[in-house]
């Protein structure tokens, strides 16, 4: 399995928000199997190196979201391994790395919306709490 490409996004000095790694969804997806194919594509176990409960959940939540989706679970072989495997299950109609593949970007979009509102709400709270200095 391939690792994961983190890329910084640039941010101008003017937003002074800290760079924000992109994963590259598509480096993800592209995986080979030691035997070349997959015998079941609607039912597969994925290892994300370098992760763990954090993005387990959430994106076993994001995953169970959708309706063609019959089982998502992650466990953490260990505690003191850095791997995180993620169990999909899906119906006839997509493979489990579609499903992947719509939770990973719609976990980006939730995460995407959840800094936007931040950043509007504490610019704000900044701007209110400037004012009541004055």
């Amino acid at each position: 399995m391939e690792s994961v490409e983190l890329m910084e996004t640039e941010n101008s000095e003017a937003e002074q928000e800290p760079p924000t790694p992109e994963i590259i969804i598509d480096d993800i997806l592209d995986f080979k199997t030691d035997k070349g194919t997959i015998p079941d594509p609607r039912s597969v176990t994925f290892t994300i190196i370098g992760e763990d409960h954090t993005l387990g959940n959430a994106l076993r939540y994001t995953i169970m979201l959708n309706p063609e989706v019959e089982y998502c679970g992650y466990s953490i072989p260990h505690p003191s391994e850095e791997k995180l495997n993620l169990r999909i299950q899906t119906t006839e109609n997509i493979t489990a790395i579609e499903a992947l593949s719509k939770g990973l970007e719609d976990l980006r979009t939730m995460c995407d919306y959840i800094k936007e509102k931040f950043i509007k709400t504490n610019l704000k709270f900044d701007k209110k709490a400037s004012q009541d200095e004055n």
